[in-house]
């Protein structure tokens, strides 16, 4: 198990961790040490009890408001799944669009005109070429 040495408010501590866990316990005496010296610089010097108690308050704050942050932040993933997953599964009703119908007597109309101003076409351009 090894040992390491971490500083926490200008005091030198030996700590025993897990293997592979050295770089979690030098980051949270990082952040311990930081809480110590804001401490240090309000108040001066204090008892090495007082000083970790204090810190590791300042901490524990800081970390409640994190965690009601991340309850916070889960509950609106939750809604935000949730109606995700309600918009995947409903099912889309496609809109219905009417397209009026051309009675057949008013095509048969158009077709008789359109002949018509062919043959009157084509009776015009035999007079122009003759």
């Amino acid at each position: 198990m090894p040992e390491i040495t971490i500083h926490i408010g200008g005091r030198q501590f030996d700590v025993a961790c897990q293997a592979g866990e050295e770089h979690y316990l030098h980051t949270a005496a990082k952040m311990l040490d930081d809480e110590a010296q804001v401490l240090a610089d309000q108040a001066g010097r204090m008892p090495e009890a007082r000083m970790l108690l204090m810190a590791g308050l300042m901490l524990a704050d800081k970390t409640a408001s994190v965690e009601d942050r991340v309850a916070e932040v889960q509950a609106k993933l939750t809604a935000c799944e949730a109606e995700l997953a309600s918009l995947r599964d409903a099912k889309a009703e496609p809109e219905r669009i009417e397209v009026p119908v051309v009675p057949q007597a008013v095509s048969d109309t158009l077709a008789e005109l359109a002949a018509r101003a062919e043959a009157l076409a084509a009776s015009v351009e035999e007079k122009a070429a003759g």
